[in-house]
């Protein structure tokens, strides 16, 4: 773990932005809100940034509840300018799932697995079941208790990036969840963990089920329309429910190509490495040995030929043997 007053000290008289991955989820959106707060602590001031869409309930909720101000990219372009910095939160440049804005990224803290390295000057990459992980031992290096929202924002984060310390855990997202418990609130923890479905997401659910195929303890199945990032990860964790299986795949057809979801429970399948291999020669894939995503462009789809389904199919089957 890197000292947080290192990047405190580097950020000091900077124009300040923290980026998270393009569709922010409540890990990320927690992550950059309580970097956001830390860094005022020191009286500097940052803006919270991405690139995408809000694109799933859970976030929109949570963006609400804490009041937190979030820009897309759109919304800040205009005024951001390269000698700008940039703090990476639970993404790394060239990983794919972050767009590379206008200024420099000059920091990066994530806990994901690096695929390709970049270079900054404070970087904080570590494996944890959550970046609010992270950004909650920076309070507690520091000697400082983050306010009660701040609290609630991590440990919703903590706990929705890790399906409820189900998935990914460490000890140090226990002993987190330990610091961050008793200043949370509660209540609201609660309202923010209810109701998280949407009425049409029942039409993808609807699809999944019907194509899926498994094959020994692999299931894969695809959604034949768009469907948000948020959702195809929820579809996968579904999947893998299954008792007969063990890794799952789920991709969706959308207008800028096919996205992949990737999770695996069989200790031998790497979830990241899997769709990094399936998919060379088509897109970029990467991530936790547990968890992982991937992306075929939209200029890249005619590679597949006409029966697209079928060969992403035996990519798979053939990476896994």
């Amino acid at each position: 773990m890197n000292d947080f007053e290192q990047l405190a000290e580097l950020c000091r008289g900077k124009h300040i932005y923290i980026q998270t991955h393009n569709f922010p989820d409540p890990d990320a959106i927690a992550s950059a809100y309580g970097l956001q707060r830390l860094l005022a602590l020191y009286e500097i001031p940052s803006v919270l940034c991405y690139d995408g869409k809000i694109d799933k309930l859970s976030a929109s909720k949570m963006l609400d509840a804490f009041r937190i101000q979030m820009f897309a990219y759109e919304e800040v372009c205009s005024d951001m300018s390269e000698k700008d910095w940039i703090i990476c939160v639970d993404a790394q440049k060239h990983g794919g799932n972050i767009t590379d804005f206008v200024g420099e990224e000059m920091a990066c803290i994530d806990h994901h697995p690096t695929s390709v390295p970049g270079e900054y000057l404070y970087r904080d990459i570590r494996l944890t079941g959550a970046c609010s992980t992270m950004i909650a031992q920076y309070f507690r290096q520091i000697g400082r208790k983050p306010d009660r929202d701040v609290a609630t924002a991590l440990l919703y984060g903590l706990k929705m990036d890790t399906m409820q310390f189900t998935r990914g855990v460490t000890e140090l997202d226990i002993e987190m969840f330990a610091f961050l418990f008793p200043l949370c609130d509660q209540e609201m923890l609660t309202r923010l963990e209810r109701n998280n479905m949407e009425f049409h997401d029942l039409k993808a659910y609807g699809e999944a089920i019907k194509r899926i195929e498994v094959y020994h303890k692999f299931g894969i199945t695809d959604i034949p329309f768009s469907c948000p990032d948020a959702l195809i990860a929820i579809l996968s964790d579904f999947i893998l429910a299954l008792q007969e299986v063990e890794v799952a795949v789920v991709f969706s057809y959308r207008e800028d190509g096919i996205k992949f979801s990737v999770r695996s429970e069989d200790p031998s399948i790497h979830a990241g490495h899997l769709v990094h291999q399936a998919l060379q020669g088509y897109g970029e894939g990467g991530g936790h040995a547990e968890m992982a995503g991937g992306m075929i462009r939209k200029e890249n789809m005619h590679l597949l030929g006409k029966y697209s389904r079928d060969v992403i199919r035996e990519l798979f089957l053939k990476e896994m043997g």
